[in-house]
């Protein structure tokens, strides 16, 4: 059982988080919106999904789901911590990271031990050294922790199915340390694990 963090309620937030409690792992999902929280923890669900809303209600029953407008409690409290925030086009055609940007300043802020930060959000390459800088800003180096990609491939109406059953994992990592964390999370899953380095993961994502 790991202890997680999911960053974000939206559609790849609460199915990831849903899915990975159901997996048997510890999770804290966190939202901004205090409305759609308040509706979570009544297991009123903001999208349809088949088979999302009993799953819902059987985790957070079971306390393995747990929802919260605190990134500080979800971040200390978990070492792989998922960003599942928006990332809109831009006029330009970029994607704009602002969000990831504002959430990965408050994880650096309260980091407490060893933390794996995971980019799963669509975020164009190289993303992940911009959040690697930002922590390491903001914690003047002294912050003990490994950026990861994990990008997802999940179809609107089989995204439950997509998480549990995929038919493959990818898994964007730098060294050994923040790889074996993320093999834990995945254990449960019978799937191919095809680990790259972050940049090639962050790129499959748009290839796919």
């Amino acid at each position: 059982m790991q202890k997680i963090a999911v960053i974000g309620a939206g559609y790849v937030g609460l199915v990831t988080a849903t899915c990975l409690a159901d997996l048997g792992h510890r999770v804290i999902c966190v939202d901004n919106d205090r409305t759609k929280l308040e509706n979570l923890k009544k297991c009123v669900m903001p999208i349809f999904e088949p088979g999302l809303e009993e799953m819902v209600r059987k985790n957070a029953k079971a306390k393995r789901l747990i929802f919260s407008h605190s990134i500080r409690e979800a971040a200390q409290d978990s070492e792989v911590i998922f960003i599942c925030v928006n990332t809109p086009p831009l006029a330009d055609g970029g994607a704009d990271l602002s969000a990831v940007e504002k959430v990965t300043s408050e994880i650096a802020r309260v980091m407490n031990g060893y933390k794996v930060i995971v980019g799963k959000s669509t975020v164009p390459a190289h993303t992940h050294e911009r959040i690697k800088r930002t922590v390491q800003m903001i914690t003047k180096g002294k912050a003990d922790f490994d950026v990861a990609s994990n990008p997802e491939f999940l179809r609107e109406g089989h995204a439950v199915s997509d998480t549990l059953h995929p038919d493959r994992i990818v898994l964007g990592v730098e060294n050994r340390r923040a790889e074996a964390l993320l093999r834990k999370v995945y254990a449960p899953i019978k799937a191919p694990l095809v680990v790259t380095n972050i940049t090639t993961a962050e790129i499959i994502k748009h290839a796919c």
